[in-house]
C-alpha cells in the first residue's frame, strides 16, 4: 500500500471538477462516482487513494502526512502557512482577495484602520507591508455586513465577480492577491515518492496548458 498515492480533495464544486481533472490523466477511482457513502476510495489499478475533506482541513491532511498531496486555494496556503510544497497552479477557482468598503469611501489616514476579516494573517502581513496600524475584527460569516453596520472600515475578503458587494452598496477598492486552486504535497511524501508524485504533477500541468490553447 505504501506505493500509492494518497489525496485529499476539497468538498464541493472544485473538488469534484479537480478528481474529473485526475480520472483524465489516468488516476480515475471509479468508485468515486457511484454513490456510496465510504470515506476512502482506492483504485489498486492506478495506485491511488482518495478522500474528501473540508476546504479548510486538506491543507492539514497533506501537512501531517494523512494525505501526501491534496488541492488548497491560495488563501488558505496565504492565510495558515502550512509546511508544505506547493507544486502547480491547477488554474481553478480563480478569483482575488481584496480590501472593499462602502462605494465612495476614504479610507482613514489619521487613526487605526478597522478590518473585518476571516483572513487575520493576509490582512495584517497587507497593512503591515505599508505600516499601517489596523484593528482586526474576526469574522466567519457574512463579511459585508461589517462595513455597512459601521463595525469596520474596511473588510478583507474573497471577491469572484464582485456582485454581492455592488448589490449592497460597496466596492472593492484594493487587490491583494489572485486566488486560484493549488497541488500541493506532503514534503516527507514527496522525498519518498517523488517519482509517483512529480509523474502525476508534470501530467496535471500538461493538462491544464494544452487545455488553455
Amino acid at each position: 500500500m505504501n506505493d500509492y498515492i494518497n489525496i485529499a480533495l476539497p468538498k464541493g464544486r472544485l473538488g469534484e471538477k479537480v478528481y474529473s481533472l485526475f480520472e483524465s490523466i489516468g488516476y480515475g477511482c471509479p468508485e468515486m462516482l457511484d454513490g456510496s457513502r465510504k470515506l476512502i476510495f482506492e483504485n489498486a489499478e492506478n495506485k491511488v487513494r482518495y478522500f474528501w475533506a473540508k476546504p479548510s482541513d486538506v491543507a492539514i491532511y497533506v501537512e501531517r502526512g494523512a494525505a501526501d498531496i491534496g488541492v488548497v486555494g491560495k488563501d488558505i496556503l496565504l492565510e495558515y502557512s502550512p509546511d508544505v510544497y506547493e507544486l502547480c497552479d491547477l488554474g481553478f477557482g480563480k478569483c482575488r482577495m481584496a480590501v472593499a468598503g462602502k462605494k465612495g469611501m476614504r479610507i482613514p489616514t489619521d487613526r487605526t484602520i478597522r478590518v473585518a476579516t476571516k483572513f487575520s494573517n493576509i490582512a495584517w502581513n497587507f497593512y503591515s507591508e505599508q505600516s499601517r496600524d489596523i484593528e482586526i475584527i474576526k469574522l466567519n460569516g457574512s463579511i459585508e455586513i461589517a462595513p455597512l453596520l459601521d463595525l469596520s472600515d474596511v473588510i478583507v475578503d474573497i471577491v469572484e465577480t464582485g456582485a454581492t458587494l455592488r448589490e449592497n452598496g460597496l466596492e472593492a477598492f484594493e487587490t491583494i492577491c489572485d486566488i486560484s486552486a493549488r497541488l500541493v504535497a506532503n514534503k516527507a511524501a514527496y522525498k519518498f515518492k517523488s517519482e509517483a508524485i512529480n509523474r502525476l504533477a508534470a501530467r496535471t500541468s500538461e493538462y491544464i496548458l494544452e487545455n488553455k490553447k
